[in-house]
């Protein structure tokens, strides 16, 4: 019996990295010797066949990138010793058959149609087409399409002359294909394909009739996804075979599509891993566990079953998890007797585990076990199940042909690290920045930093432009996955300073009007040292600032570039143009953002950092900036008289005014704030001491007594936050007036947020506030120690309530204390 055939195509649907997929695959080449074989894969790699097979060791991919002025695209297409297409190829090149690939290139607007599908050209197709397959595993009593998978395909009873763990084919391929068959209509059914599918189908058909039209009487052999089968069948021949194919250019090969004029594009192999390929991972099609199915691949499902268990009692053990024999043996009879409940004559992989479990897990678990659906593992999984599935994916790495062609990047990058010494580092690696040579070896270890190239770990350095920081640290680690990086890395650029400067251009425009990453951005941009391209992401920046809407985040973007424009000493950008076009439209953004705040109680740090940093670009940067200081002041002016803006803000409008040189009168602003609203006292002076501690401090001056109480309760403001040169009488005064006039409760109430204001003075000007306040009172004593309590001070006051309400209440009672 042969698979679906029209004459003499032979249409054999397969899943991607299905080891009984893959024996069907080469079963079906002895069988047919077919003329062509016609595979699921990038036409535009067929000039590129003799490559693809040279002596890898799999897995590896087919890497492809693609990117224009408005779409930007990578997508990979894995092999492994039991992906059916990857049998194809092989087993059909050894059979003298001409064996080409038939898909769309992986750039075409096609794979844009699912994001599965540009990032994986073998997505399942299944998974976008569910209604199918999950009427299918209701019926059969599965929780997930792989272990229905398994039970109908991958273990089955082994075909004539087959043992059991002996590494024979495990069915009869007539059954196992009539099987696909029945499975791949189901899925497929009515449903209509979306466009993307729809133009590949249409473009693989073209292949299988020209093929059909220069076959002759060998046939031909199409290998595709199941999806895809019955679609193809009824687009290769829709008069109902090969001799309606209805013109005579059906023998042309169809055209390969070229990437429009002005995109980037092409294909490279590289080295994969079985974690890549693990669905637990995050992989998109095919089988999960690769390290199982490669087993079972190998030896057959008894040998697959016995290695799983052994391989997760190894890893358990390994991270002293305490496994015995006997719930090693209570696990391995739990998955037999699974899989005899089950129907399946011998242990699935599900039922493998699903034995573990039964048998080493003992808790109660917060979230399903994995192997019952698809996706990555949950945050907070169990120790035990975690080690299962690492058991079940397996930890072997392909490897490259030495002859394999590589992008230039590749070869740049290894010419770098040479000429700089840091391709044998094996130690820590220690980089004097304001040394040219520390600085060149600094720039080519971040450009790999940003392109996701492992190898060499930043441990410590200037963390902005303002660090007076000058060495950079570090750390050699693995270099596994490194040659697989910079083969991706290949798409952005042939030279290391290219493909760093284009991926952080597209970072930027990705990132938009989110202000967030663009400081992080903009310093990388100088680590990175980019050249004439950081000039041109610098001023794509600088458009983007003037759109930004979070006024926090925004402020986060002038103080960096505010920084390095000031301070820079090592990267060269220091009043740099560009640079300082950055901060003028980031100063500008920050007072039209902040005039139109309102918002209700609480202190923002963030906006406030973004008004202190506007008010260091007024003072160090007036020549950069549109607004003046009589206009920022004017500014604050109207923030401050705003009775929806919030509190913090409002303070920080009072306190830019002071530090531009035109302060209002704070001790009559202060007593206003505290008549109207005492409760948001404590914010309001938060954003005063934001912008102007500086000030508040210099205005100190001596004088005044008090009572005890009042001391204890200003010395409770003050401890656990910054203090400075005594701050600021008349100021100081005032709030000591206000705050020993205080009820208990309000008191109370207010301590916290007036704790958070005074955190803005360091610890030696508290040490003068308290200093001020003992002077006030005509006490004797160290300041010092009166910020140094046992415990929280506001603890402490809130005990000295509570034993004040007791007595009140004992006294109301008649049980006090006689005095």
């Amino acid at each position: 019996m042969l698979p679906p055939t029209v004459e003499s195509a032979v249409f054999l649907g397969v899943r991607h990295h299905s080891p009984a997929c893959a024996r069907l695959v080469s079963h079906a080449i002895k069988t047919l010797r077919p003329s062509y074989v016609l595979v699921e894969g990038p036409a535009d790699m067929n000039d590129r066949l003799d490559e693809l097979l040279l002596g890898h060791r799999l897995p590896v991919a087919v890497f492809s990138h693609y990117r224009d002025e408005n779409r930007v695209a990578t997508s990979w297409a894995p092999l492994c010793d039991y992906s059916p297409e990857w049998i194809a190829l092989r087993d059909g090149r050894a059979a003298g058959a001409d064996v080409r690939f038939i898909d769309l290139p992986a750039w075409h607007p096609a794979f844009a149609e699912g994001a599965d599908r540009q990032t994986n050209r073998y997505a399942d197709a299944e998974a976008r087409y569910t209604e199918a397959t999950r009427r299918l595993c209701a019926h059969f009593a599965v929780d997930s399409v792989d272990a229905l998978w398994d039970g109908l395909f991958e273990v089955t009873e082994p075909g004539d002359g087959a043992e059991p763990g002996d590494g024979a084919e495990p069915g009869d391929p007539d059954v196992l294909r009539a099987r696909l068959d029945a499975y791949f209509e189901l899925v497929r059914g009515d449903a209509e394909a979306d466009p993307g599918d729809r133009a590949r189908e249409e473009y693989m058909a073209s292949w299988v009739r020209a093929a059909v039209a220069r076959a002759g009487e060998r046939p031909v052999l199409v290998v595709t996804g199941g999806f895809h089968q019955p679609a193809l069948r009824a687009l290769s021949f829709p008069g109902g075979g090969p001799g309606d194919s209805g013109s005579d250019r059906a023998a042309d090969w169809p055209e390969v599509p070229a990437p429009p004029d002005g995109a980037l594009g092409g294909s490279f192999l590289v080295p994969y891993s079985f974690r890549q390929l693990d669905a637990f991972s995050g992989y998109q099609s095919g089988m999960p566990s690769p390290g199982y199915y490669q087993q079972l691949w190998e030896g057959g499902a008894g040998a697959a079953a016995q290695g799983l268990l052994r391989s997760v009692a190894e890893r358990l053990r390994a991270r002293r998890i305490p496994v015995s024999t006997a719930d090693l043996i209570a696990a391995r009879g739990l998955a037999q007797g699974l899989a005899l409940m089950r129907g399946h004559p011998y242990e699935t992989r599900v039922d493998v585990l699903d034995g573990l479990a039964g048998a080493l897990i003992s808790d109660d678990l917060e979230q399903p076990l994995p192997w019952t659906g698809r996706g990555t593992l949950g945050a907070g999984s169990h120790p035990v199940v975690v080690e299962m599935v690492a058991a079940c994916a397996g930890g072997t790495e392909g490897r490259l042909h030495p002859d394999t062609p590589l992008p230039p990047l590749v070869h740049d990058v290894a010419e770098q690290l040479a000429r700089l010494g840091l391709a044998d580092a094996d130690g820590p690696v220690t980089l004097d920045l304001t040394d040219p040579d520390g600085l060149a070896r600094s720039r080519v270890l971040h450009r790999l930093r940003m392109l996701g190239v492992p190898g060499f770990t930043r441990v410590s350095g200037p963390s902005d432009g303002a660090d007076p920081v000058f060495t950079e640290r570090w750390e050699p680690g693995p270099a596994s996955g490194r040659e697989a990086a910079l083969i991706e890395a290949g798409a952005y650029g042939a030279r290391l300073d290219e493909a760093a400067s284009v991926l952080l251009g597209e970072r930027a425009r990705a990132v938009g009007t989110d202000a967030g990453p663009l400081a992080g951005l903009l310093f990388d941009a100088v680590l990175c040292g980019v050249g004439p391209l950081c000039d041109e992401l610098l001023d794509l920046l600088a458009k983007q600032v003037g759109q930004v809407r979070e006024l926090g985040s925004l402020g986060e973007v002038l103080t960096a570039a505010l920084g390095l424009w000031r301070h820079d000493r090592v990267f060269g950008v220091a009043r740099g143009r560009l640079l300082g076009s950055v901060v003028a439209g980031a100063a500008d953004r920050v007072f039209w953002l902040a005039e139109g705040l309102h918002g209700g109680p609480g202190v923002d740090f963030a906006r406030l950092r973004a008004l202190a940093a506007a008010r260091d670009a007024l003072l160090h940067a007036p020549e950069l900036l549109s607004v003046t200081r009589e206009a920022a002041a004017e500014a604050a002016s109207r923030i401050g008289r705003d009775r929806r803006a919030p509190a913090d803000l409002r303070g920080a409008a009072f306190g830019l005014r002071w530090a531009l040189g035109v302060p209002d009168d704070p001790a009559t602003a202060v007593q206003a704030l505290a008549a109207g609203a005492a409760d948001t006292l404590g914010d309001w002076l938060a954003g005063l001491f934001a912008l102007a501690r500086e000030e508040v401090a210099a205005g100190a001056t001596a004088g005044g007594a008090g009572d005890a109480t009042a001391a204890g309760k200003v010395s409770a403001e003050v401890d656990g936050v910054g203090g400075a040169d005594a701050g600021g009488a008349p100021l100081i005064d005032v709030l000591d007036g206000i705050v020993a006039a205080m009820a208990e409760d309000d008191f109370l109430t207010g301590l916290p947020a007036l704790r958070q204001a005074f955190a803005f003075f360091p610890p030696r000007e508290r040490e003068r506030i308290a200093e001020r306040l003992l002077q006030r009172r005509g006490k004797h004593g160290s300041a010092r120690s009166l910020l140094r309590t046992t415990a929280d001070p506001l603890e402490l006051a809130r005990a000295r309530a509570l034993e004040e309400n007791v007595a009140r209440l004992l006294d109301r009672h008649g049980l006090g204390a006689k005095r």
